[in-house]
């Protein structure tokens, strides 16, 4: 979902079932021009029209929410032994220049995170991502299972470290990511359940709220 305004939020909903580049050491920044002031985040599915951010495509809004979402084999529930988690997320182009820079989301779990801040000349406010995650993820049947149990890792092709760090949900808001003005920023977080509850069967499911937002 990507969204373009003063505040920009993304969505991303998880379930488990049961039963200018910067030297390689760094992630993936790079500077854009100044202008008027602008935050853009997209998680999973975005819109960009008229080609790439970075030869003059505009970015928009994009409703669309994906999902990360693992099944607990019964033989393994609460083993202990974190699970990937899927995604019916497809990105895997950088909307800045269309880099591959996330490998396939169907055999990696790879969801996109990126966007950027953009301000006139002088302002020297920086933009924050944070995420926010009830502290549980619910059944139909009322049964819980705690959000700190979903972590995931961070990557890029390309990136020797990653711009969004590793973590877990907390399961209340986080922060993730200062992003300096005018710039450029994106990651490829691929989530896993950590699997040491043993659980009723059922599916389980919560929300993640992406926010960029600025001063």
């Amino acid at each position: 979902m990507s969204s373009l305004s003063r505040r920009g939020r993304a969505l991303l909903a998880l379930a488990v079932l049961g039963g200018a580049w910067l030297p390689a050491a760094h992630g993936f920044t790079v500077a854009i021009s100044s202008g008027s002031r602008a935050l853009f985040l997209q998680v999973g599915a975005g819109t960009m029209t008229g080609g790439y951010f970075s030869n003059g495509g505009t970015p928009g809004n994009n409703a669309t929410i994906n999902t990360v979402s693992v099944t607990v084999p019964a033989t393994q529930l609460g083993s202990g032994a974190a699970l990937p988690m899927t995604t019916d997320s497809t990105v895997t182009r950088s909307p800045w220049e269309g880099y591959a820079f996330c490998d396939s989301p169907a055999t990696t779990g790879e969801v996109y995170v990126g966007g950027f801040y953009r301000a006139p000349g002088g302002n020297s406010n920086t933009a924050t991502l944070t995420v926010s995650t009830p502290p549980n993820l619910i059944s139909n049947g009322g049964d819980t299972i705690p959000f700190h149990r979903i972590a995931w890792t961070s990557t890029g092709n390309g990136d020797a470290t990653p711009t969004i760090p590793a973590g877990a949900f907390t399961g209340g808001a986080q922060t993730l990511l200062s992003v300096g003005r005018n710039t450029w920023f994106e990651s490829c977080l691929a989530f896993r359940y950590l699997n040491t509850q043993l659980v009723p069967a059922g599916s389980f499911s919560g929300r993640a709220t992406y926010t960029l937002s600025a001063p």
